[in-house]
């Protein structure tokens, strides 16, 4: 669907308010209660690292390898790696797989190793892999890969449909996690070098935290009526294999982490809060964090999508918001040379958070995300500089520009009407 014309956003809107209409009760049911946090402690501290461990499920492990892959020149061929390396499971989970070159080489890599005798399986989400091809999906499920779809459109209840698992998750032999935004397909190939290659992060992970993305995958399986996948393996003897010390988290419908793990580190946060982030449309709750963050003095930089961007409705809603922010001295920067997907936060440069969670409504109690949580100095180092590269390759929004965000276009308004949704 195009949305650049305006026939295409009505259309858009009207979907999404359908949408609305039966989604109501799913987003209430099982809704915690939600207020503003206090800023209490520094992520620096002690009392943060207990908290976050505590609320947020598995506690901090240390002795993890985190290596940081930037655009698909250098994530494709570390998880095809892994992946052709594998010797007794793999365990895939993704929200985006599309017909193409990198499709086909994924596609190859899975079946080899179900042919060899790997037990591999694989959720593969109904909406965001419609276009995968029937080639691909034959040729893994004659191969023997255990291939189960989450959420087709033919459940009864339409508001189970609206769940989707928008995870980015590889685990191989239960040893090497992969954690990051890239989906399967060829907008992520490249370099991000031109519009059609998108700019995006990817993690690689070695070490005890392993487990726990593992577990992430394992309760998801079971959720879609697999088997319970526990033993040595899957859940081997894990050694320490670096310096960093991480937890990983999940979100989604059942799982409100994500936007406990937003509003504690926000809150948390003294000195300065970088987020890049592909669909930022934070709610009420969280852009009043974001604001008193600003007020107390903390450097707020965010970094998001300019108008090369897959999602122009997301666009139109979050424009409305920025005023608001960058009068209380948030500052926003809009990425110019192609679409960046990245999801990255990093808190007075020692806590950093990266994963499938974006900042909107979606990502928080609609879809299921995976994020991983570094405590580490260094790491964030390497994050901010990354950071910094792409807020180089943006636009500021300025005061200036305001009096053209303050009057909104009637899409604009309509937009904000279905953000929940968005």
């Amino acid at each position: 669907m195009n949305l650049n014309n305006s026939w295409g956003r009505i259309f858009a809107l009207a979907t999404a308010g359908g949408f609305l209409l039966f989604d109501g009760c799913a987003l209430k049911m099982g809704k915690q209660p939600r207020q503003e946090i206090a800023p209490l402690y520094s992520v620096h501290s002690p009392e943060f690292r207990q908290a976050a461990g505590s609320l947020l499920g598995p506690n901090f492990v240390p002795g993890n390898n985190i290596t940081t892959l930037v655009n698909g020149n250098q994530i494709f061929p570390a998880m095809l790696g892994a992946i052709r390396s594998a010797r007794h499971s793999i365990n895939f989970e993704t929200y985006t797989f599309w017909d193409g070159e990198i499709a086909h080489q994924f596609t190859e890599a899975l079946a080899e190793r179900a042919q060899a005798g790997v037990k591999v399986n694989a959720i593969l989400d109904a909406q965001g892999t419609q276009k995968m091809g029937r080639q691909n999906l034959e040729r893994l499920r004659n191969a023997g890969v255990e291939v189960a779809k989450y959420h087709s459109v033919l459940w009864l209840d339409p508001r189970r449909y609206n769940n989707r698992t928008h995870r980015k998750l590889l685990i191989i032999d239960g040893k090497i996690g992969f954690v990051g935004g890239a989906g399967i397909a060829d907008l992520w190939t490249g370099n991000a070098d031109s519009p059609q290659h998108w700019r995006d992060n990817h993690y690689k992970i070695t070490g005890p935290v392993v487990a726990q993305l593992q577990g992430s995958f394992a309760i998801s399986w079971l959720k879609i009526g697999g088997e319970v996948l526990h033993g040595p393996n899957y859940f081997p003897p894990l050694a320490n294999t670096g310096p960093y010390l991480a937890q990983a988290i999940r979100g989604g419908a059942h799982y409100e982490n994500l936007d406990l793990m937003y509003l504690l580190a926000i809150a948390s946060a003294q000195k300065t809060l970088r987020i890049e982030n592909a669909y930022f449309l934070p709610d009420d709750l969280v852009r009043k964090e974001l604001i008193e963050a600003a007020k107390r003095g903390v450097k707020v930089e965010i970094v998001v999508p300019g108008k090369k961007i897959d999602q122009k409705l997301v666009r139109l809603a979050s424009r409305r918001q920025w005023p608001e922010l960058i009068r209380a001295g948030v500052r926003i920067f809009e990425y110019q040379p192609t679409m960046v997907h990245a999801k990255l936060m990093i808190v007075d440069n020692i806590f950093v958070s990266v994963g499938s969670g974006n900042f909107d409504n979606r990502s928080i109690r609609l879809n299921d995300e995976a994020n991983l949580d570094v405590l580490d100095g260094s790491f964030a180092a390497q994050q901010t500089r990354l950071f910094e590269i792409d807020k180089g390759r943006s636009r500021e929004v300025t005061p200036a520009n305001l009096r053209g965000l303050q009057f909104a276009n009637p899409f604009q308004q309509a937009a904000g009407l279905v953000a929940p949704q968005l």
